[in-house]
């Protein structure tokens, strides 16, 4: 996990995404990228330059009507001494049964980042942390880039003027692939994605792609991630 969090270092210090004093809620879905960011984020309290708190938040979004199982999260998180909260939610049945929504992804994000925001205020944090990494960047530029003709990504840190908190990503530089050998490494518990749609969605489509050109022209993540730099793509 060392390479992971000097990944983390390196772009929480290059975009200024912690400060002393700071509560941080890790959104926790319970795939592998989210319990590396909580389970790093928890190692470096003991480290890092800036003193900061964390919290766990998993909202369970209740697909089929069926609680899930995060005891091996809650373990997980009783060893890192963190606090941890699992919130159930009914967002499953809004999204496929009420809504039967054709995009359902675009409603159950919003959704979930609505809650996130909410529970995250109650529990007195003022940064919420998300587990986006550099693949997640570049397929939401190339997203951007193919469906909209526009050159955007998400940010690596957004204030919420609403909401007086701030979002930040500090896996934006970690590879995707080094994430999944360093939890498997570290043998974290994970807890399967049971969304009827994993894996068919259009950001499933244009991970593929992505693939392809980087297997074509080895090194493309990196160049694309170097490219929003140095054009100054907003926040980054």
């Amino acid at each position: 996990m060392q390479k992971i969090q000097g990944y983390m270092r390196s772009a929480m210090d290059r975009y200024g995404m912690i400060e002393d004093g700071d509560k941080i809620a890790v959104g926790v879905s319970g795939g592998k990228d989210s319990v590396a960011l909580l389970y790093c984020l928890a190692q470096m309290r003991r480290y890092y330059p800036k003193q900061f708190e964390v919290v766990g938040i998993t909202l369970d979004p209740g697909f089929d009507g069926a609680e899930m199982d995060y005891t091996p999260i809650v373990d997980m998180c009783k060893e890192l001494d963190v606090e941890y909260i699992v919130d159930r939610t009914n967002i499953g049945h809004v999204v496929f049964d009420t809504r039967d929504e054709k995009n359902p992804c675009s409603l159950c994000a919003n959704l979930r980042r609505g809650r996130l925001h909410t529970l995250a205020k109650e529990l007195g944090c003022n940064k919420l942390a998300l587990g986006h990494h550099r693949d997640d960047a570049v397929n939401t530029f190339f997203m951007n880039l193919l469906d909209l003709g526009t050159l955007d990504c998400f940010k690596p840190v957004t204030y919420l003027s609403r909401k007086d908190l701030t979002m930040i990503r500090p896996l934006v530089f970690a590879p995707e692939q080094e994430i999944l050998n360093a939890v498997n490494r570290q043998q974290l518990p994970v807890v399967k994605n049971v969304c009827p749609i994993d894996h068919k969605t259009e950001r499933a489509n244009v991970d593929s792609i992505v693939r392809d050109l980087e297997a074509m022209y080895p090194g493309l993540s990196n160049k694309i991630i170097a490219a929003m730099q140095k054009g100054e793509l907003a926040g980054w």
